[in-house]
Formats: structure tokens, C-alpha cells, sequence
């Protein structure tokens, strides 16, 4: 039994399908750090080549869609609605591309309302997509005026530093690396967390130190290696992860990052989570469908 995440599938009023997740983190227990994973759209239109999610879009979340999650998993482990964690971590991460929905923008104002003296952590994970500007100065002055003196936690999900690879893993439009520096310089606080470069680390796909120094900043930006998770897509498309739950021992690579002033989180996760379909990519409404059934990923939907 599983007793670290759990996924969520809810029918919306129109029939459109979300998940929502809450987990732990051990060796954290949920009275110290309890981790909430809410959709922003109906599934995604971005079909990153190793997730499962691309394939069911259904359009964007209002507010109240994306606060129900919240609501409903609190409720689901405190009934009286009150918080009871050192801090609270909420993602906007589960389906769906954060900046393509406005309204993400106004649960973040309402958070710190709702959770009055419960360290609440927002989680932003972006690809950087262009043609969302909007989002993203609104973004900013989130981070500056509502969360100027609380902690926030943005990511940019580019999973490499070759440009022509990441166009094929990521296949929309999307900011230069020029461009998402200057963002994230604006997103940053200092005394607060750096903004973290995300690397779902593929084999094939480069993790260049030089390029990283180039456009970003070790004094703003750390590094965040991750593997890439048992997806269905990840079958399709024959892609070899450079990490995995199982093994640990390409510490060189960490090496030569740090070497280069960054500071580098390898975040390998509990295997659980990926039996459970809880992990980034995995879609629990994608397995349901598929005949073939995965022997490392869904095992325990």
C-alpha cells in the first residue's frame, strides 16, 4: 500500500476529466511538509515527447476549478479545513502548462488569504512558451508585491541546452534561454530560493556546463536533474532516460555543474510514485486507456 501519493481523477460539470494529487516527501511526514499537485488545464496541447498528458486537451481551468482541487484535498485530510503542516507546498503541475491559463494568476493572489499562517510554498513549472508575455509580467508582480517577502518556487522545465533537441522534446514555440533569463532575474529574490533550471535528463540530449554559464547566472539559477519518469510516450518514442529510480552513479556530471558555481539538486524520487502514477508526465487517464499495460509505471492505478 502506498502511503506517500495519491492521484485524483475528477469529472468536471462538463464532463472534462483533471487530476490532482497530494504526497509526502520522507523523510518529512505531513505535519512537516505536505505536498499538494493541481492541474491548470484539462490535459495539455504541448505534448512534450515523453508525457502522457499531451494527448487529452480540453481546455483551461477557471479559478474555481483549480481552488476546488485544493479545497478537496484539504478536506480529504483535514475535515476542518485547517492546515495542520510546517509548510505547505502547492504545484501548479499536474496537467497542463501554467502561463497558457490567466487564472492561475489570481489563485496565487488568493492562497496567503485562504492559508492564513500556514507556510505555504507556490510551485510555478514552466517550459516557457511563447506568446504568453501577459502571464508572466503578471507573474512578477505576484512575486514582488503578494509573495515579496514569502518564499516562491519557480522552475523552467528545458531538459537540455542543445536548442535543435529541446525544439524536439518540447515541440511549441518557446522563449530563447536569453529570454527566460531575464525572467527569472525578475522573479528572483535574493535571501530566497534560486530559480531552478529544470533537466528531465534524456541520453541523447546534452547538459552543457558552457551553455548553462553562458545564459544564466549560478548566483540566481540552480540545477535540477531529474529522471524521466515511465510514461507510455516514453515507450512510443524510445527514449532512454540518463537517470533513473534505480541507479545513482553518474555523479560527474553533478560534479562538473557544481564546478561551474551552481548548485545542482539530483531528484530521483520514490519508485512508489511512479507505480502510483503520480509523477511528472504520467496520466492516470492515459493508462486507463491504453490496452498495453507498463510493467514499471500505473502498477498500483
Amino acid at each position: 500500500m502506498n502511503n506517500l501519493s495519491k492521484v485524483f481523477i475528477a469529472e468536471l460539470e462538463d464532463g472534462r476529466l483533471i487530476e490532482f494529487v497530494e504526497s509526502v516527501q520522507p523523510p518529512r511526514t505531513i505535519n512537516e511538509k505536505w505536498v499538494l499537485i493541481i492541474s491548470t488545464l484539462a490535459g495539455c496541447p504541448v505534448k512534450c515527447l515523453m508525457c502522457d498528458a499531451g494527448h487529452y486537451f480540453k481546455g483551461k481551468l477557471s479559478g474555481e476549478e483549480m481552488i476546488a482541487q485544493i479545497e478537496y484535498l484539504v478536506k480529504d485530510k483535514f475535515p476542518s479545513g485547517k492546515v495542520e503542516t510546517d509548510m505547505l507546498k502547492i504545484q501548479f503541475a499536474r496537467l497542463g502548462e501554467p502561463s497558457m491559463n490567466i487564472n492561475v494568476i489570481d489563485v496565487l493572489k488568493w492562497l496567503p488569504s485562504r492559508f492564513i499562517g500556514v507556510n505555504i510554498l507556490p510551485s510555478i513549472s514552466s517550459i516557457a512558451p511563447k506568446g504568453f508575455d501577459l502571464f508572466f509580467e503578471r507573474l512578477i508582480s505576484v512575486r514582488q508585491n503578494t509573495y515579496r517577502y514569502k518564499d516562491f518556487q519557480m522552475q523552467f522545465s528545458i531538459h537540455t541546452t542543445d536548442v535543435e533537441k529541446r525544439n524536439k522534446i518540447i515541440p511549441v514555440k518557446k522563449m530563447s534561454f536569453e529570454e527566460i533569463a531575464v525572467i527569472g532575474e525578475k522573479m528572483y529574490r535574493e535571501g530566497f530560493r534560486k530559480i531552478a533550471l529544470n533537466f528531465a535528463l534524456m541520453k541523447d540530449s546534452p547538459l552543457d556546463v558552457n551553455v548553462l554559464s553562458k545564459y544564466f547566472s549560478p548566483d540566481i539559477f540552480m540545477v535540477k536533474i531529474t529522471p524521466v519518469n515511465p510514461t507510455y510516450s516514453k515507450l512510443r518514442n524510445e527514449i532512454e532516460s540518463f537517470f533513473n529510480a534505480y541507479e545513482e552513479d553518474k555523479n560527474y556530471l553533478i560534479d562538473e555543474i557544481r564546478s561551474a558555481g551552481y548548485d545542482v539538486i539530483l531528484s530521483i524520487g520514490e519508485k512508489d510514485e511512479n507505480l502510483v502514477g503520480s509523477n511528472c508526465g504520467q496520466f492516470i487517464v492515459s493508462h486507463l486507456n491504453n490496452e498495453y499495460k507498463l510493467c514499471d509505471g500505473y502498477t498500483r492505478v
